[in-house]
């Protein structure tokens, strides 16, 4: 077969054609081919066109899958007119009519396709919606015994029934592990200096060693032996302590030594004037150990540098002190003005007779510095030589300030206006002295003229062009009650507080400025910009209410009683400055002065709710409960509204009078169906009261029908629930409260805490997980998913919730009882600190700590805690608020409360 000779062998190839056509190959391009630009892959359809025609006689078309709307080729540079816009329109204008017409019948396709699907799949709840339609026939019995869903999955896995197969090691392997972890205690026989490992390479010369220790140590003592008298000055029994001391360096610290030394020695040589060249080689000889060194290279460099006196004072520094003492004599010569060196010099000397004979001898080169005269004067005992030195030293440098001062505080009250009337003269631009005039008047006792002093000192500052500014006064001020002078302080506020501030500004600027004293400690101040503004705007409610917590933090009892009375004869209105007034003289045991105030508020508010409340916990508090009860009785008439007759049942709870109180509650939701306090604590008195639960649940059924946006009603139903035992009803009844109000942090931790009381804590970390994701920045959720890990991994869940929350006082309570748990007090008792200064209304904060400090603290520790509760006045917290709001604990102080709370806390462990 393979012989016979082809029938197209030895003939010409037909036109056009190309080799390896018919299976994909195109030929190969020659630099000739390049020419024309044309790609190796057109060579083929070259051939074919040239060719002819394609099988089927059609002519291969590439436009034909291009975009009609995309004119290209023949039309692709033609313009787009008129006519061609209006053709357009004509076209899509049929499309929209075409597609009209087909728009219903593909619409009712559609329709049928969709119900089709629908009826052959239907949803889940369509297959279930038979059965959910028959729970309406289902009673509370019957729903009550419907058992809760178990986890069934693992049940029916199919186990593993082969046995578990163990083969024993042999004991070649446990003899090798054994005598693997056993040390070799015999010496070699071949090598009685060394120990030697064959299988590591590694051996220990243990001779090499000694030698090496031996070398050392007599370098050691040659360094320290003493060349002159040939004996060694080693203290034995300190030898070892002073090698201790010695500082070893790396060789990459030599190295950078030696490369600084070479560096700065280029230094110095190059450039022998340059000042900081010398005295940092002179630096580098001190680190690197080598202090006779540095004293040469310095010496060196008074030399090259005599007129700098940094050079002259590293100089002396290097020495010791006789010796600095005649270098800096050797200074003065050549530098006599520098005032630094003959401080130095003082410095150096021991004796007070030979510092006064140095600065004297100062002060003849250079008579006008007030450095010099400020050392002089300090070092005068006597205040008559100080006087004659502070004179000649006025004359000398008469725009000194401070010289001024200092004179002035020396001489008596007639002298001091003298030379404080002639240092104004000298220095007219100086509002130092004029405060001095005005501290001075203060201290004399004629507080009047300070005033008048202040006045006259702003106006001739403006004269003079030397105006300050308002906050710069305002710092004039505070520095002024900081020195004690109350007076002056008060007349700098009031006579420069409004300068430059447009009326419109006035309040607003002031109440940050007085905000700012407050920051900075300076409370006299604060009052003084209080009392201007109040000047200035005394109908303004806010400005009284702020200078009244001013009084209360910072002043006394009367000044907070005067204020306050101030306050309601200038804004009868305000109802916050009348109750302020009426639990002042409460706290203070003043029943009557309660009763009186509380009287001439009646009078200016009659039908205010407030004022009827207040007056109604001075009596029940007092134990007049018979007038309490008539004082709400009449409040119910005049002012009626729901916390009234809130406070009415309660008071009748507390009395325990239950039915009075049941009775209160039921006209009251008749008026107010949607306050929820009415309804809970209807079913508060129904279920521990009267021990009604079944009325108690129907109440709180009913409740969450009218007040679906209330947690705590939702809450208190579920704990009923979980009391009857009937755990299924109090999760779902969660989960309705959760799908009624979306992204309630206090509805998952309630839940999260159920499946925990049940023992289901798989659930309950499952639980926390998706609360997370609804509420990240809360800070009860994360307390419950820290305590829900175990005890280590409790740390990396804190540093989590810190990042999400790290101002949350709850987060910030929760990490103090971890560094408890942990034995780390100090760290315990800084963050319980910090917990309380980020939240002061969190009670949960102030009973942990104080139980902390009770196993950890000092009396004086614990009484701090309890101070700074009492006067924070918490009212927030979850234990907080259960202990302070339980009738037996009704009426007792913040203190009270704070202990039995934090009795009854439990540390988790």
């Amino acid at each position: 077969m393979f012989n016979v000779t082809k029938d197209f062998i030895g003939k010409p190839a037909p036109p056009n054609y190309v080799a390896g056509l018919g299976r994909g190959a195109t030929g190969f391009t020659t630099r000739s081919d390049i020419g024309p630009a044309r790609e190796s892959g057109d060579f083929g359809l070259d051939a074919k066109r040239g060719a002819g025609a394609k099988e089927g006689g059609e002519e291969e078309d590439d436009e034909r899958f291009q975009d009609p709307d995309n004119e290209v080729a023949l039309f692709s540079g033609g313009p787009y007119d008129q006519e061609d816009e209006e053709a357009d329109r004509v076209y899509d204008e049929i499309a929209n009519r075409m597609d009209e017409r087909r728009r219903s019948r593909r619409e009712a396709r559609e329709r049928e396709e969709l119900a089709r699907y629908r009826q052959e799949r239907p949803k889940i709840s369509q297959q279930f919606a038979d059965l959910k339609r028959q729970l309406n026939t289902i009673n509370e019995q019957e729903w009550a015994a419907i058992p809760d869903v178990g986890d069934l999955v693992g049940k029916n896995r199919r186990r593993n029934k082969m046995p578990e197969r163990f083969t024993p090691l042999p004991d070649t392997i446990l003899a090798a592990a054994r005598e693997k972890s056993q040390y070799e205690t015999s010496i070699a026989a071949d090598n009685g200096i060394g120990t030697s490992d064959e299988s590591d390479g590694m051996m220990t010369n243990f001779r090499e060693i000694g030698q090496a220790r031996d070398k050392v140590l007599g370098l050691k003592l040659d360094q320290v032996s003493d060349s002159v008298s040939g004996q060694t000055t080693v203290d034995p029994k300190g030898y070892l302590t002073d090698l201790n001391s010695i500082a070893l360096r790396s060789a990459a610290e030599i190295g950078d030594i030696k490369k600084a030394r070479l560096l700065f020695s280029s230094m110095t040589t190059s450039n022998p004037k340059y000042a900081p060249g010398w005295m940092a080689a002179a630096r580098l000889e001190k680190e690197a150990g080598r202090i006779v060194q540095a004293r040469s290279i310095i010496a060196k460099g008074c030399e090259h540098c005599p007129q700098n006196e940094d050079v002259w004072l590293e100089n002396a520094s290097l020495n010791t002190t006789e010796n600095a003492k005649i270098i800096l004599a050797d200074a003065v010569r050549n530098i006599p003005q520098s005032v630094k060196i003959w401080l130095k010099a003082v410095d150096l000397e021991t004796d007070p007779k030979a510092q006064k004979r140095v600065l004297r001898r100062a002060l003849q080169f250079i008579p006008n510095s007030v450095k010099l005269w400020r050392e002089a004067v300090n070092m005068e005992e006597n205040p008559d030589d100080a006087k004659v030195l502070l004179s000649r030293a006025i004359e000398l440098v008469p725009l000194s300030v401070e010289l001024w001062l200092a004179l002035a505080r020396l001489e008596t009250y007639k002298n001091a206006q003298s030379v404080l009337n002639k240092a104004r003269r000298a220095i007219p631009t100086s509002h130092e002295i004029w405060i001095a005039a005005a501290r001075l008047e203060e201290e004399h006792g004629t507080a009047e003229r300070v005033n008048l002093v202040i006045k006259k000192a702003a106006m001739a500052l403006s004269q003079t062009g030397a105006v300050l500014d308002r906050e710069q006064w305002l710092k004039e001020a505070e520095k002024c009650e900081k020195n004690g002078s109350v007076v002056t302080c008060q007349a700098i506020v009031s006579a420069t507080i409004g300068l430059n501030l447009e009326d419109e500004d006035r309040k607003d600027t002031w109440m940050d400025d007085a905000e700012t004293c407050i920051a900075h400690g300076s409370m006299e101040t604060a009052r003084a910009i209080y009392a201007h503004a109040l000047k200035v705007f005394p109908a303004k409610q806010s400005i009284w209410k702020q200078a009244a917590f001013l009084e209360k933090s910072h002043g006394t009892p009367q000044s907070l009683e005067e204020l306050l009375q101030r306050a309601v004869r200038y804004c009868p209105q305000a109802e916050v400055l009348w109750l302020m007034g009426a639990k002042e003289k409460w706290l203070a045991d003043d029943v009557k002065g309660a009763r009186a105030i509380l009287e001439e508020a009646f009078r200016a508010n009659p039908n205010s709710e407030q004022i009827w409340l207040a007056a109604v916990k001075v009596e029940s508090e007092s134990n007049e409960y018979d007038r309490a009860r008539k004082l709400l009785e009449l409040a119910r008439k005049e002012s009626g509204t729901e916390r009234v007759w809130m406070k009415s049942a309660l008071l009748e709870r507390q009395l325990k009078h239950y039915d009075e109180c049941l009775q209160l509650l039921e006209e009251g939701l008749q008026k107010y169906p949607t306050f929820d306090k009415l309804w809970a604590i209807k079913g508060q008195v129904q279920d521990e009261a009267l021990n009604n639960s079944n009325d108690a649940r129907a109440t709180y059924n009913k409740a969450v029908k009218n007040c679906p946006k209330s947690i705590l009603l939702w809450i208190l139903l579920a704990k009923l629930e979980e009391k009857l035992g009937v755990v299924a009803k109090a999760r779902s009844t969660l989960e309705k409260a959760r799908f009624a109000n979306p992204k309630t942090a206090e509805l998952w931790v309630e839940g999260i805490r159920l499946e925990i009381r049940a023992k289901n804590t798989s659930a309950a970390k499952s639980m926390s997980a998706r609360a997370l994701q609804e509420c990240p920045t809360s800070g009860a959720l994360w307390r419950e998913v820290i305590y829900l890990e175990a005890r280590p991994q409790r740390k990396a869940r804190s540093v989590d919730a810190l990042k999400k929350c790290e101002h949350d006082p709850i987060v910030v309570t929760t990490v103090a009882l971890l560094f408890w748990t942990d034995r780390k007090i100090e760290k315990a008792r800084n963050w319980f600190q910090k917990a309380v200064q980020i939240d002061m209304d969190q009670g949960d904060s102030f009973a942990w700590w104080y139980k902390f400090e009770l196993q950890h603290g000092t009396e004086e520790q614990q009484e701090l805690v309890v101070k700074r509760c009492v006067a924070a006045e918490p009212h927030h917290g979850e234990h907080w608020q259960a202990v302070a709001k339980n009738m037996a604990n009704v009426g007792k102080k913040t203190a009270d409360i704070l202990k039995l709370c934090a009795s009854q806390l439990e540390l988790t462990k």
